[in-house]
């Protein structure tokens, strides 16, 4: 079945997008995005070393690897922060395509609307293919689509809480009205999780804290690729409709008396 996940144009067979972080180290890192069957990761620019390309290093992996990397703004509470550090990563020559996150909250993590709108205008005015980490709120989704954002990535749940989706009637609204893909972004903890919001209709999911900190981060992340790819098929495939009351598996036509 061809059903590539498209972005600005790019097509990925892979609907799951992982991150780079929190791993034990590099080896278990990655042995688990291999396992996830990822075509894009992302990397966090201000807590990665970016000119450390040495043996055993997590930009030496990323190098080595053909995954296509998603450079990502976490850690920035301000527009001006998050645009001066991808500025930086484009003329670092890491990718032009980059996740947009900008923090208004050190708790919860939440987004911070204002600031992740000011930021989105002035990327795509320079030529980012941006992706949006944002709050679940169809208003702020149609905001950044209009902006001219690639994608938007609704939060499923508080980033690395593992709650799962928190708010389907949302994301169903968002998705009922979007013209670009919609990334699940933060708050997966397992499987059935993944698959819930593929089954949603949501075109990607992105998650890293799931896989990291799991108990066996390797099966995880094989896990998180085949409920990812489940959910797609149960979607496209379309769900029997739900009924009040039982409905008979075999037929009354020719019962036999």
């Amino acid at each position: 079945m061809d059903d590539a996940l498209v972005i600005a144009g790019k097509r990925f067979q892979s609907r799951l997008i992982v991150g780079t972080g929190k791993y034990k180290n590099v080896e278990e890192t990655e042995r688990a995005l291999d396992a996830s069957g990822a075509e894009i990761v992302t990397v966090a620019l201000r807590r990665v070393d970016l000119n450390d390309k040495s043996s055993g290093s997590l930009m030496a992996l990323l190098q080595r690897k053909s995954w296509t990397l998603l450079p990502n703004t976490a850690g920035c509470y301000t527009a001006d922060e998050a645009v001066r550090t991808l500025r930086l990563a484009r003329e670092l020559g890491i990718a032009s395509m980059v996740k947009l996150e900008v923090i208004g909250d050190p708790k919860t993590l939440y987004p911070d609307n204002e600031q992740t709108l000011e930021a989105a205008k002035i990327l795509v005015k320079e030529g980012f293919v941006v992706l949006p980490y944002c709050i679940d709120d169809p208003i702020v989704c149609r905001k950044l689509e209009d902006i001219g954002c690639a994608a938007v990535m609704p939060l499923a749940a508080p980033i690395g809480s593992g709650l799962g989706i928190r708010n389907p009637h949302n994301l169903s609204i968002i998705l009922e009205h979007a013209k670009v893909p919609v990334i699940v972004d933060a708050g997966v903890g397992t499987a059935s999780d993944a698959a819930v919001a593929m089954e949603l209709g949501c075109d990607a999911v992105l998650m890293n804290t799931a896989i990291a900190h799991a108990k066996d981060p390797v099966l995880m992340a094989t896990a998180m690729r085949d409920g990812v790819r489940a959910g797609r098929m149960a979607r496209i495939a379309g769900r029997m409709e739900k009924t009040r009351y039982a409905n008979a598996s075999s037929p009354n036509a020719g019962l036999i008396e």
